[in-house]
């Protein structure tokens, strides 16, 4: 699909002519900017600065952790993970370097061990939800759903594990991110 052509929007604001495809298709193809989900094509709408300025400022406290303390775990953006018949593609994820799957040119078919979505203003909280629950579904151990409006950090430990955080709080890395925290308002500074 090319990136200049012209799609018909529907009432919903989705583009109405994108492909059907199956996963395996879309799995094999070069497109970009799209969550795949139950045989749809899901636009990634472009991120607003402070969508970008939140997302920077967690993933410099992880990565900073994380080389700092030497886990066994790498920190990657924008990367698509199959979940089931899902391709998401969370803003920031962590996961174990022993998980790594050995053809990296592709989605992960191997889920986060942390999958981390900063709402944005398009997000429905349904849709945001259901990725979480998505998410631990296929063995994710940890999300974290930070949302800028209310500047609180939901953690979802498990579907009925959930817990917000406000911004005197911490945020933990628990045991997926060892021995990592960070005030929750720093992340919205």
């Amino acid at each position: 699909m090319d990136a200049q052509e012209v799609h018909q929007i529907t009432p919903d604001g989705l583009p109405a002519d994108l492909p059907k495809m199956t996963l395996e298709e879309f799995l094999e193809s070069d497109l970009e900017g799209y969550e795949y989900i139950k045989g749809e094509l899901i636009p990634m709408a472009p991120t607003s600065v402070e969508h970008g300025k939140i997302s920077a400022n967690l993933a410099m406290y992880l990565v900073s952790h994380v080389r700092e303390n030497r886990l066994e775990c790498i920190a990657v953006f924008g990367t698509g993970f199959q979940v089931g018949e899902r391709v998401l593609i969370p803003d920031i994820a962590i996961i174990f370097t022993d998980r790594l799957p050995d053809d990296q040119s592709k989605a992960s078919p191997v889920p986060p061990d942390l999958a981390v979505e900063v709402v944005s203003p398009t997000d429905s909280s349904h849709r945001v939800k259901e990725k979480a629950f998505i998410y631990l579904e296929a063995g994710t151990q940890l999300v974290w759903i930070l949302k800028p409006r209310s500047k609180t950090v939901t953690v979802y430990r498990s579907e009925t594990e959930i817990t917000v955080l406000t911004r005197n709080d911490t945020l933990s890395g628990e045991e997926v991110v060892k021995g990592f925290s960070c005030q929750v308002a720093e992340l919205f500074e």
